[in-house]
């Protein structure tokens, strides 16, 4: 009997985050395009062959995937599809060459494992030809047929905690919501915090100074996430374990709807309460209220259990023995052909890659997975009122970081749907639309990061970066609160230019990089590089604004800058005036903006 057979009494909603900073024109190797062009052959279309291989057996994987709007629009840019096929060549060429060296040196076992890579590129050349080089177009399908669900997240993946302004926390959301309808044709629903990280409303101050330890500006009374969140249209959001363990359950606010609550419990929640992370919640946000209605964000809760078992490289599935080393390359192709081999074995001690023995272990993890997903979820198992357990994850590590992983996901989904587990897979805004929240919440600030903190984006080595932020921040705010720039010509090319500057410099991955020292210096040259090209056209508007004119070599760099960083083409200056919020006029037509 198959578990689609049954009303589940319960529910897995796999999350895959997919993102990656801002690369296209700010170089190649070893970092740059390499990130997106590795991402595209190893995550995005692997998980795209995953999808029609359930499709075809008449399964859905039912994930949200976000697709970070950055992102979207990488994989749409023409130099990716370009650059793209020319990269899968140069792997096809470097595993052709293996095979021979191998061959020579009566190495068998080597020269199949590089006719096994030679198929796999191969094959990915193949799918993005028939895509017609549109990764988000094989995404968009799949979408509009109900298997997974496509949501967002912030414009450039800001950490939304730390930005300086309202206006700057709600042009990240607003921005995304537009890039992601032109992209998939309708606005999402769900909406992936970067780095799970929120923050209620209340009084704030910057936590930086200037370089004389005065104020950068005056303390403020700032809204919630879930405000930004909520106004923009968006239905929910994630956020890690410990906020909502940490969480205080609040009465109902007035004016809020009943009709999609569970009744109230007559206990507050505990962290012994069996079901405190298997169900969503709406958090309240007093800034969301108006005199007729109150609107709320829901937030679903990530599961500590399986979290663990998935990412982690020490005890997770990725660490397995049998399992393709990540780090282990051959140069100078970077073809890989070993294995994890054991627990903190040393390189060069790595032993051959078996994907045959891979393959078992897949399967034995999906079904392991699958155990753990059923005894988390087992003492509240109830077809009247199912429980979910979220399941986040960044997408690369499925195929990229841990290559399995994507073939792992389509195991999972099998498994759901041929043994009477009695749970299934489900989207968030599927699950909201069957069944209700389990009651308002109010949470403190917090990440998914080191120490559920700030600290990976705010610490020594990064708060200089935040100095430059809330001065621009502020700077571009004033700019568009002052309307000149709605001249319909000039002026609003440079300020639409001073604004997509703002947001790149803004994404989170600089501080993220740098903290992690992974490419600390390409981060760092990255960020004073969106900073240099602000403080250019800054000086470039101030001229304008001034004469009505600018120079002959500001007009080429003017040009130079909107040719390198040619992203967000419908970006809105007016979502950064004071004041401004989700009243803007959201795009009508899912046909106008596919055209």
């Amino acid at each position: 009997m198959s578990a689609s057979d049954n009303t589940p009494a319960g529910f897995l909603s796999f999350t895959l985050h997919a993102h990656l900073p801002y690369v296209v024109n700010h170089g190649t190797w070893p970092h740059g395009m390499e990130w997106l062009h590795e991402a595209a052959a190893e995550t995005y279309l692997p998980l795209l062959r995953v999808l029609g291989r359930l499709e075809r057996d008449g399964i859905g994987l039912r994930c949200n995937l976000n697709i970070s709007p950055v992102l979207l629009e990488q994989l749409s840019h023409p130099v990716f599809r370009h650059e793209f096929p020319s990269y899968v060549e140069r792997k096809i060429v470097a595993a052709r060459e293996d095979e021979a060296y191998f061959l020579s040196m009566n190495e068998d076992h080597y020269a199949s494992l590089a006719r096994f890579w030679h198929a796999f590129y191969s094959e990915a050349l193949h799918d993005f030809d028939a895509l017609g080089q549109d990764i988000v177009a094989g995404f968009r399908r799949f979408h509009q047929k109900g298997l997974i669900e496509i949501i967002t997240t912030c414009a450039t993946h800001a950490y939304m905690p730390l930005l300086g302004t309202d206006e700057s926390v709600r042009a990240q959301v607003r921005t995304a919501v537009s890039t992601h309808q032109r992209h998939i044709g309708e606005p999402p629903r769900g909406i992936w915090i970067p780095e799970c990280g929120y923050r209620p409303a209340g009084h704030w101050s910057y936590p930086v100074s200037h370089p004389d330890g005065s104020p950068i500006a005056p303390a403020f009374d700032r809204i919630g996430i879930e405000q930004a969140i909520s106004e923009s249209g968006l239905d929910y959001f994630f956020v890690d374990t410990h906020l909502i363990e940490q969480s205080t359950r609040v009465p109902v606010p007035e004016g809020a709807r009943t009709d999609n609550l569970v009744p109230p419990a007559e206990e507050p929640l505990t962290q012994r309460d069996d079901r405190l992370l298997y169900q969503p919640y709406f958090v309240d946000g007093h800034d969301t209220r108006t005199p007729d209605n109150y609107s709320a964000a829901t937030v679903f809760p990530r599961d500590p259990r399986t979290g663990l078992q998935v990412w982690s490289g020490d005890s997770g599935y990725p660490g397995d023995p049998n399992y393709l080393d990540f780090h282990k390359k051959r140069w100078p192709g970077g073809h890989r052909y070993w294995r994890v081999t054991g627990d903190r074995v040393d390189i060069v001690n790595k032993e051959p890659y078996y994907p045959e023995q891979a393959a078992e272990r897949i399967r034995s993890h999906a079904s392991h997975f699958v155990h753990v997903v059923w005894q988390a979820l087992q003492d509240n198992l109830n077809p009247d009122l199912p429980p979910i357990l979220s399941a986040p994850f960044d997408a690369e590590l499925f195929g990229h970081w841990w290559f399995e992983g994507a073939q792992w996901l389509e195991a999972v989904a099998r498994v759901l749907h041929d043994y009477p587990t009695g749970i299934a897979l489900i989207s968030g805004s599927r699950y909201l639309e069957k069944y209700p929240r389990a009651g308002f919440i109010q949470m403190h600030e917090g990440s998914w990061g080191a120490e559920g903190t700030n600290h990976v984006w705010m610490n020594p080595d990064t708060a200089w970066t935040y100095a430059h932020i809330y001065a621009a921040e502020l700077y571009t705010r004033e700019v568009c609160t002052e309307g000149k720039w709605r001249d319909g010509g000039l002026g609003e090319r440079i300020v639409k230019q001073l604004c997509r500057e703002l947001l790149l410099l803004e994404s989170s991955d600089w501080q993220f990089l740098i903290t992690t020292g992974a490419a600390r210096d390409y981060a760092e040259l990255r960020f004073e590089t969106h900073r240099d090209q602000f403080n250019e056209l800054k000086s470039i508007w101030q001229l304008f604004s001034a004469t009505g004119s600018i120079t002959a070599d500001q007009e080429a760099r003017l040009a130079a800058i909107e040719e390198r960083d040619s992203l967000f083409a419908d970006i809105d200056p007016g979502l950064w005036a004071t004041g401004s919020h989700a009243d803007t006029p959201p795009i009508e037509s899912s046909e106008e903006v596919l055209q």
